[in-house]
């Protein structure tokens, strides 16, 4: 199981606009990611009620995971577009 433990880079954590770019990232992603709080249960990254649903703050760890081919690559990629507060997925890392 492939996780990266990252701090909300988004000022206004998980909501709306961020959320959105988040969640079309993890789809794009093309294996099945969860997303949590440090504390808490984990959801599908897939899902926009779910990620809404954390109420993830800036600045706050949240713990993305999966246990897929390629998870590696792919969380390394969603954990800088959450680190950084990015506006679209890099494509670089």
């Amino acid at each position: 199981m492939a996780e990266r433990r990252v701090n909300v880079g988004w000022a206004e954590g998980l909501h709306a606009r961020p959320a959105s770019i988040f969640v079309r990232a993890a789809t794009a992603s093309g294996i099945p990611v969860t997303i949590a709080r440090a504390d808490g249960t984990p959801v599908n990254a897939a899902s926009m009620l779910a990620v809404l649903g954390l109420g993830a703050q800036g600045g706050e760890e949240i713990v993305l995971t999966s246990d897929a081919e390629g998870a590696e690559v792919a969380l390394d990629r969603l954990a800088k577009l959450v680190s950084e507060g990015l506006e679209e997925l890099p494509e670089t890392v």
